[in-house]
């Protein structure tokens, strides 16, 4: 479906992409992440056609944007930023505008605008002036324009920027919906977005990738990794010698006094152990809980490390 191989982009003496590599199938929903400046944007309008790389190539069904522009385009939606509206236009008006330039056909024009307004639901607000809706509203208005050509790719960046919480859930289930029926790229900062839209993750750090792995993957891993996080009424060295000797503990780090955080051998429960040690021993357990890793503390392992 999306093919990117080894794209790099200059811009002077800048390196702003430098030699990235992945492939989409159908259905694959991408979290593209990074910080300010890493490069996503500019892969972005690259894999779009929006701008040439420096080196590198990228297929969409099979079609080299950069060999074959009109016939690759025509497989994506593209969400910048910024939605390319035209604020004095109404809604219907500007959808239609949008419509022929990207060569919808005169027969399936009205159905394909029935269906985006419907499906972003926008219908309500057709014969409106772009210019007075709502963030949210322009933001459904950017992505019924991505989505009116029937693209089976559909590249978002950073759509739910600026908006206010109850817009950002609408928004949010506007593209879960949109997931399955095609190929989503999906720029965020919004890093719960991602574990609750994307199947795949990828973390870009200095024009390169950091971390590419399925969310599943990801997921499991961190699993596997858990911590836990132990407080007790009593506390001193000879807690910490008895918790080390119970077998697949592999570390106990303390923060606070009677305080400690265990880590498992390859992620083994222990926790059936600890709590009767603590009760045989008459220590005072307090409380006993994995300590859970999030994509967040990933995103910033990752882009403080380098990978």
């Amino acid at each position: 479906m999306i093919h990117v191989h080894n794209l790099t982009k200059n811009y002077g003496s800048l390196r702003a992409v430098e030699n990235i590599s992945f492939e989409l199938e159908k259905g694959d929903v991408l979290g593209f992440l990074g910080p300010n400046g890493a490069g996503k944007t500019t892969t972005m309008r690259i894999i779009t056609g929006y701008m040439p790389p420096t080196k590198g190539s990228v297929r969409i069904e099979n079609i080299d944007i950069f060999d074959h522009p009109l016939e690759a385009k025509k497989q994506i939606g593209y969400l910048p930023e910024n939605p390319p509206l035209y604020n004095d236009m109404s809604v219907a008006d500007y959808l239609d505008f949008v419509a022929d330039i990207k060569k919808v056909p005169s027969k399936e024009k009205r159905s394909r605008l029935l269906y985006v307004m419907d499906h972003c639901g926008i219908i309500g607000v057709s014969k409106r002036i772009i210019a007075h809706l709502s963030k949210g509203y322009k933001q459904r208005v950017g992505i019924a324009q991505a989505l009116i050509n029937n693209p089976s790719v559909l590249v978002l960046d950073e759509p739910t920027n600026g908006l206010d919480p109850v817009q950002i859930i609408e928004i949010r289930e506007l593209i879960k919906s949109l997931a399955g029926e095609r190929t989503i790229i999906l720029s965020t900062h919004i890093l719960p977005e991602v574990t609750m839209i994307c199947s795949r993750v990828i973390i870009i750090n200095k024009g390169r990738i950091a971390l590419e792995e399925s969310l599943e993957s990801l997921s499991q891993n961190l699993k596997s990794k858990e911590n836990l996080y132990l407080k007790l009424r009593q506390y001193g060295e000879s807690v910490i010698d008895k918790i080390e000797s119970i077998e697949n503990i592999s570390k106990v780090n303390t923060s606070a006094p009677g305080e400690y955080v265990i880590v498992p051998s390859n992620g083994v429960d222990v926790r059936d152990e600890l709590a009767m040690m603590a009760v045989a021993n008459n220590w005072g357990l307090l409380e006993l809980r994995p300590l859970t890793h999030t994509l967040e503390e990933v995103f910033l392992k990752v882009i403080s490390s380098e990978g």
